[in-house]
């Protein structure tokens, strides 16, 4: 049953991403809330960038199509795919939601820098596996986690806001919460803190999450 629930909510994610373009313009399908708006808000006032963290939860392209419609659109970091085809769609369709597209990597890292500096919006998600990550709890079990979302915002003094667009009703409509941004502490408590808000959302509505590759040592 579980199973077989996430597997459809991912097909329609994926094909959302597909025709993302058009998905962008539904803002009427969007139910907008949360303190993380008003950071957003002040650091456009003040000129300076932001970083939104999500996860592979519910529809992500939801909060960039939200923050596009709001005059704030934001770039996203992805890992390219080796099917050919496959990369071809994909990219098409985030690059529908919002520019720039960054890969994963020094030159991708590089243009990230320079896109915070000029005060742009990048919005990242954290909870794939990364091997020179640190090794801290996600549902309840240490995993190999990116600290560089964090690392960025401390050093640019960048609010670090996690956002999460979860499908609502019949799975047409989403709910994007934008949450309040992690207090600057260190990169670990902070992608910890992060850490934590997703592994909640995730046992509250497991169907919503996808990942099929191997997000923990030895599993």
């Amino acid at each position: 049953m579980l199973g077989r629930a996430m597997g459809r909510n991912m097909g329609q994610t994926l094909f959302e991403i597909y025709h993302d373009a058009e998905f962008q313009t539904r803002t009427d399908r969007f139910s907008v809330s949360g303190p993380g708006l008003a950071a957003l808000d002040e650091a456009r006032a003040a000129g300076k960038g932001a970083i939104i963290v999500s996860g592979h939860f519910g529809q992500w392209e939801a909060v960039r199509a939200v923050l596009k419609a709001r005059g704030m659109e934001s770039g996203a970091v992805y890992k390219p795919q080796t099917n050919r085809h496959y990369q071809r769609r994909l990219l098409a369709g985030i690059e529908a939601g919002g520019k720039p597209i960054l890969a994963t990597g020094r030159v991708g890292t590089k243009a990230l820098v320079r896109h915070l500096r000029d005060g742009g919006i990048i919005s990242i998600l954290l909870d794939e596996k990364y091997a020179e990550g640190a090794r801290m709890p996600f549902l309840g079990l240490p995993a190999m986690t990116s600290l560089s979302a964090a690392q960025l915002a401390l050093k640019y003094d960048l609010p670090m806001v996690p956002a999460f667009g979860t499908r609502i009703g019949d799975g047409s409509r989403f709910d994007v919460e934008f949450e309040v941004a992690i207090p600057h502490t260190d990169p670990e408590t902070m992608t910890r803190c992060f850490n934590d808000t997703l592994s909640k959302r995730i046992l509250a509505d497991p169907a919503q999450w996808y990942w099929m590759l191997r997000r923990w040592d030895g599993a």
